[in-house]
């Protein structure tokens, strides 16, 4: 049986990681229940520091993270991008963005965590003190703290949207996140497929995955509007373009690794 026949089939067995996020359930709808299929929730940086440690045969991680763990495979055509405004990563302060001196960063994730600072050194000209947690006047939100800070605060605190950043200052999408494989695991190209199978059976039950959510109407414009889940070369070339500038801006000592695709 072909993984676009059985997804879950050719999955069996692998110890699968997925992040807890709404932008994720596209990508593991269709076997997050399947027999045979474990899959674990956890923060991105958890994932990754679990595929690293072997734990792990498969993992949606933070690309930064794909960056420095050697002998891993992406999954080629599957991702959590967005072209434009992301709407869930953001960047909030008060104030004049330039006048902060210290910004704190979510732990959760590291790649949107590396985003901040690359915008702000790269095209912003900042060079401000980062710190780990915490709720300063200018702080680094994801997910579903970044949408339900906007939600309660409105226009109280500004928002630089960090994709929609990213995209004005480089006219490039950007990949958040990508299912990575150990490299030793057999049979990769089928199960890269797989993933790809997963991800196209998720997208088209993106109305069954809203209808759950507390607000549908929001779920669904958020899965459809913001959050791409493909990569072509625009992708390939943000990532790479991202990787240089962490490597840039001392943020990715010697380079880490480029990305292979199966």
């Amino acid at each position: 049986m072909s993984p676009l026949e059985n997804p879950s089939a050719a999955l069996h067995g692998l110890r699968i990681g997925c992040v807890k996020y709404l932008n994720a359930r596209p990508l593991i709808h269709a076997c997050a229940h399947a027999d045979g299929v474990p899959v674990i929730f956890e923060h991105p940086a958890a994932l990754a520091d679990d595929l690293r440690a072997g734990a792990l045969d498969a993992g949606l991680i933070p690309v930064f993270e794909a960056f420095r763990i050697p002998n891993l495979i992406a999954v080629d055509d599957v991702a959590i991008a967005c072209r434009g405004p992301v709407y869930s990563v953001l960047l909030a302060y008060r104030g004049e963005l330039k006048s902060h001196k210290t910004i704190s960063l979510d732990p959760a994730s590291r790649t949107s965590a590396h985003l901040a600072q690359v915008l702000l050194a790269e095209f912003y000209g900042m060079q401000p003190r980062y710190e780990t947690g915490g709720e300063g006047d200018a702080r680094v939100l994801i997910g579903t703290q970044a949408i339900d800070f906007r939600a309660r605060h409105g226009n109280a605190w500004n928002c630089l949207d960090l994709g929609e950043a990213w995209m004005q200052h480089t006219g490039l999408p950007f990949v958040f996140a990508l299912w990575m494989l150990r490299g030793d695991l057999p049979r990769i190209a089928e199960t890269a497929e797989a993933f790809r199978e997963l991800k196209r059976r998720g997208t088209e039950a993106i109305p069954e995955i809203a209808a759950k959510e507390p607000d549908p109407g929001f779920a669904a414009r958020y899965l459809t509007q913001f959050i791409k889940f493909n990569v072509g070369d625009p992708e390939k070339r943000a990532l790479e373009l991202f990787r240089q500038l962490l490597e840039k801006h001392g943020l990715l000592p010697g380079g880490g690794y480029s990305l292979c695709f199966a």
